[in-house]
């Protein structure tokens, strides 16, 4: 009886480990739809993403507050993400094509989350209108539909996030 149940638990763990490698793949994001049956898997979309982004970004401001480096931010960042399960990549060449050649110099990308959201993350007083259309280039490059730009310096995280070309917490 005992070994029936190891080889059934054994299969399930392959079929598991095969979902994810297939995904992986195939670049989908994937979320545990719940922890009482962690082998029923579901794809996450960006806005979904996007939400646990936020979420980490205020956490992360709220704990750590202003004024510290973007590099630690990104590293803090990076490991909050990978602990609720997103796949991050640090430091992204964002290739750019030019009369028919790549060059991949010059530009890279803060985090990718999920190969699906760019994150460029900052820790200015201020943002300017350069910082901004940085990130929509890196996003029009990339060829991805959403981007944030974050910005730690603000003395609220929540007047520090922006999403394109629109403020979030904007009425309007």
């Amino acid at each position: 009886m005992h070994l029936r149940v190891a080889v059934i638990d054994v299969h399930i763990g392959w079929c598991r480990i095969l979902n994810v490698a297939r995904a992986w793949w195939l670049g989908e994001s994937l979320q545990f739809a719940s922890w009482r049956n962690p082998f029923r898997l579901c794809r996450m979309t960006e806005n979904q993403i996007g939400q646990i982004v936020v979420d980490c970004a205020v956490f992360i401001h709220r704990e750590l507050g202003a004024g510290l480096l973007e590099s630690v931010y990104e590293a803090v960042l990076a490991r909050e993400l990978e602990k609720r399960g997103l796949s991050v990549a640090r430091q992204v060449v964002v290739p750019i094509t030019f009369a028919g050649e790549t060059y991949e110099a010059g530009f890279r990308a803060d985090l990718i989350v999920e190969r699906k959201v760019i994150l460029e993350l900052k820790s200015v007083d201020k943002l300017t209108p350069a910082h901004k259309k940085q990130a929509l280039t890196y996003l029009r490059l990339m060829d991805l539909k959403l981007g944030f730009l974050l910005n730690f310096g603000e003395a609220l995280m929540k007047s520090g996030i922006y999403t394109r070309d629109k403020k979030i917490n904007s009425k309007g």
